[in-house]
């Protein structure tokens, strides 16, 4: 085999092993529809490092998976928006007082 051919072979193998990891990370582990109070709700879209959320209110966000204790907790940079989730439940913490702008969240069966 000559040496331009066996380059070319590693390189179009490469490609597609980082074309499949690509493809994976765009994969979801979990996805859930939270229903809260007030009538509002979240969908959530669960990756290894991240989750993307459409809240009722039209707002749709990428939020950095954080360090926790019990669960799982996601948040910006400034913490101003915090998605907590533990089980089938979940609530959303905004602003530098941390109120809780939905509240009571149950994952829909």
């Amino acid at each position: 085999m000559q040496r331009g051919t066996l380059d070319g072979m590693i390189i179009a193998g490469l490609s597609s092993f980082l074309t499949m990891q690509a493809a994976f990370a765009a994969t979801p582990v979990a996805v859930a529809t939270f229903k809260c109070q007030g009538g509002k709700m979240i969908e959530a879209s669960f990756y290894a490092d991240k989750v993307d959320l459409k809240l009722s209110d039209g707002r749709a966000l990428s939020v950095p998976q954080a360090m926790s204790a019990s669960g799982a907790r996601y948040a910006n940079k400034d913490e101003s928006f915090v998605f907590w989730n533990k089980g089938d439940t979940a609530f959303v913490t905004e602003g530098k007082d941390s109120k809780e702008t939905y509240s009571g969240c149950v994952a829909a069966k």
